[in-house]
């Protein structure tokens, strides 16, 4: 009888699991089309034509391939200047804001650091309470950042949740290393540079992604801190040609080759998605290590 109960409970198992599992892959499947058929949508329309677009409610690939969107926006003064200061700030800012987060996040580690449980209180108040749009606004003006690329890293330099995932990671570090290092003459900064930075890593490609991707669709900031539009960046640039006529928001066009206004749209999010979509690729092997390695809790 029990050899007989055991076997129903397996049997009944298993079905319950493989009911589970279809269950499942059918709920994923379902969300990961949900989120690929409206970029496979954009991408197909950015090489149809304005006829196809607006007779075709819906469609992955064109009747007829047409690339004058991209002619276009390629050989648009205001388009290449706002993709390269995105190129530009992104880069600089991502390096910034590592080196910054890093830096503040490794003495923090150190549970001897003198005020150490005050800082991080501080820290911890801010990921609940912000000083606010407009005081931000004032302390840039009053700080002459306005109109300046440095606006769209400095205020938003250091993360205090990304912070505190990397000091939890730093006091996980074996001290025997540290303390090695100390004996053969190194100091602190030392330590820093040579033994703790080369150890981490997979956190550093991991937040490295998190402020680029924040720095690239950052919309606010460029929106609050930046007036002149040769300094527009690409998220402020596609909102115009997303929001208004497209061909009319580039400033520097050519009136007699006016290309299709939808497809122009989806063009531009397109060159606006893919750096970001080529990159994650690469850094996918580090961002899964370093999730998992910085979410040690203290």
């Amino acid at each position: 009888m029990k050899t007989k109960n055991k076997k129903l409970a397996s049997d009944y198992s298993t079905v319950g699991s493989r009911v589970f599992d279809a269950i499942n892959i059918a709920v994923l499947v379902g969300l990961a089309l949900i989120t690929v058929l409206p970029l496979l949508y954009v991408l197909a329309g950015s090489f149809a034509g304005e006829a196809e677009i607006s007779t075709r409610p819906f469609f992955l690939w064109p009747e007829k391939f047409v690339t004058e969107s991209y002619r276009y926006i390629f050989a648009t003064d205001a388009f290449v200047r706002a993709l390269l200061t995105t190129v530009v700030v992104t880069a600089v800012g991502t390096v910034v804001q590592v080196l910054l987060t890093f830096s503040m996040a490794y003495p923090l580690a150190k549970r001897y650091l003198p005020g150490r449980a005050l800082v991080l209180n501080l820290i911890i108040f801010t990921l609940v309470f912000s000083g606010g749009m407009i005081p931000t606004y004032l302390v840039v003006r009053d700080l002459g950042l306005l109109d300046s690329y440095w606006a769209l890293i400095l205020p938003l330099a250091i993360n205090p949740f990304y912070l505190i995932i990397v000091k939890s990671f730093f006091q996980e570090l074996p001290q025997a290393l540290e303390e090695a290092a100390r004996i053969d003459g190194c100091n602190e900064m030392g330590v820093f540079f040579k033994i703790v930075l080369p150890l981490s890593k997979p956190i550093i490609a991991t937040f490295s992604l998190f402020y680029a991707v924040g720095i690239w669709n950052d919309y606010m900031s460029p929106l609050l801190y930046v007036t002149d539009p040769n300094k527009w960046t690409l998220q402020i640039l596609v909102r115009q040609l997303v929001s208004t006529d497209a061909a009319n928001a580039l400033s520097q066009m050519d009136r007699t080759w006016v290309p299709p206004e939808q497809g122009l749209k989806f063009a531009v999010v397109v060159i606006a998605t893919l750096p970001i979509l080529f990159f994650y690729p690469f850094l996918q092997k580090h961002f899964t290590k370093g999730v998992l390695i910085g979410g040690v809790k203290e």
